[in-house]
């Protein structure tokens, strides 16, 4: 590898580093056997990342709590007990052997860490859902239709000042803070530090301190479990998120109802928010400390599909920021896996402005044969193994289906077998049925 320094590095320098440190983790093997393991199923998955053929139909499991039910435990239990989730993920991922791991993330979050942030967003097992439900978000307008300027002008300010002490309780205490520029001054600093001594700013602090503590207890537990599944054979897939930047703005900033009428009321104010969170969106994952063990960033996509907006809109207010932001991940040598919820039936043809073999794209309900003919021509395919089919058919009709999916999506290579959603649960034949079919009928011969 390149020792220039990273900023230098082509796109496609960065992305041949980060292939290299997903292929060579620098970690122990548990035994010759699963070092070879690791190395055949992390080359799988890249070839058909890179449209070549691998040697069989890659499976990449995304998957909810249905590892932590399969082990005996609620969707509680698994929020508040680390080391009993990361034992029920490793026996899930050791016991039907996908080529990547299933990681209890984010679904073991502890549920320690949002009570003592009091995270408003959100609903989760025993808080505000039941305890064998799954985490709800909670819709709202938590941004004001006037807050664009604020948010367009100043970001990181907007979101440290107004939204987070809005959204979350910790940060209450935030929003009488001023600007971080006082500090370029001696003059203006003691102005700014009055407010870190208030009430609200010491509660704010305590609870940060908190939720930090949890987060570092169950940091342990979980992360030392990936770590070993990796020692056992299993490379990671996905390791990072981000979002298109209408989905920041219309999920949980505008919320959905808020972000509708946006685009009629004041559609220019959507269009220049969604162009100034693009390098937000970027940086978001480019940006992260300490770096990412493989290259794959998820981008669940919400508000793009069918339906919910029509082709006019999804071409101006959708596409061209989400493109961007896939571009430049694309720049600093990542591979942007971009999750399309629900159908995407009169997308196909606009999402493939993008530059060959450098995307991958998960179809939920999307007819994986017209995916095929359009976007899968440029793009990875995974996914679109029915819920339906998991929970209420029989092992012959999940076998046939895996099947169809082999011979359309997997024709060639480039697909990558995967549930169309994450199950919290299922039938564990049909489970079965689906990997023993990709296992042996999914061969290139």
């Amino acid at each position: 590898m390149t020792d220039k320094p990273w900023k230098e590095l082509t796109a496609e320098e960065k992305r041949a580093t980060r292939l290299d440190r997903w292929r060579n983790p620098g970690l122990p093997f548990a035994s010759p056997q699963a070092e070879a393991d690791y190395k055949a199923r992390v080359e799988r998955v890249i070839a058909a990342l890179e449209l070549r053929v691998p040697d069989r139909v890659p499976v990449c499991l995304g998957i909810g709590y249905w590892p932590g039910v399969l082990g005996g435990m609620t969707p509680y239990e698994v929020m508040t007990d680390p080391a009993g989730a990361a034992k029920a993920w490793t026996d899930f991922t050791l016991r039907y052997e996908p080529d990547t791991m299933v990681p209890p993330l984010p679904g073991s979050a502890p549920s320690a860490m949002f009570e003592a942030l009091d995270y408003r967003l959100y609903s989760w097992p025993g808080h505000g859902v039941a305890k064998e439900a799954s985490f709800q978000y909670n819709e709202k307008e938590w941004m004001l239709a006037d807050e664009y300027d604020e948010l367009i002008a100043d970001p990181w300010g907007y979101m440290l000042q107004t939204y987070l002490p809005r959204t979350v309780g910790a940060f209450e205490g935030f929003a009488g803070i001023s600007s971080p520029f006082d500090f370029i001054e001696l003059p203006f600093v003691a102005g700014n530090m009055l407010a870190w001594g208030s009430p609200s700013m010491t509660e704010s602090l305590e609870r940060l301190a908190a939720a930090s503590r949890a987060a570092g207890a169950w940091a342990g537990a979980i992360f030392g479990c990936m770590g070993q599944m990796m020692s056992l054979g299993f490379p990671g897939y996905y390791q990072g998120m981000t979002k298109a930047p209408f989905d920041i703005l219309g999920d949980t900033l505008r919320g959905t109802k808020g972000v509708i009428l946006d685009l009629y009321r004041q559609p220019d104010k959507v269009l220049a928010a969604c162009e100034r969170l693009v390098p937000i969106a970027i940086d978001w994952i480019a940006k992260r400390p300490g770096g990412l063990g493989t290259p794959v960033v998820m981008l669940p996509l919400h508000k793009g599909a069918d339906g919910f907006m029509n082709d006019e809109q999804f071409k101006k207010f959708y596409w061209p920021t989400l493109r961007a932001v896939l571009m430049g991940l694309i720049d600093e040598g990542l591979i942007p896996l971009c999750f399309a919820e629900g159908r995407y039936a009169s997308r196909l043809e606009a999402i493939m402005d993008l530059p060959k073999g450098k995307t991958a794209w998960i179809f939920d309900q999307t007819d994986m044969r017209r995916a095929k003919e359009t976007i899968g021509t440029i793009a990875c395919l995974q996914g679109n193994m029915p819920l339906s089919l998991i929970h209420a058919g029989t092992a012959a009709e999940v076998a046939s289906y895996t099947r169809d999916l082999i011979e359309t999506a997997g024709a060639g290579g480039g697909y990558i077998l995967d549930f169309g959603a994450g199950p919290d649960d299922g039938i564990e034949e049909n489970l079965r049925a689906m990997m023993d079919t990709v296992k042996h009928y999914g061969i290139y011969s």
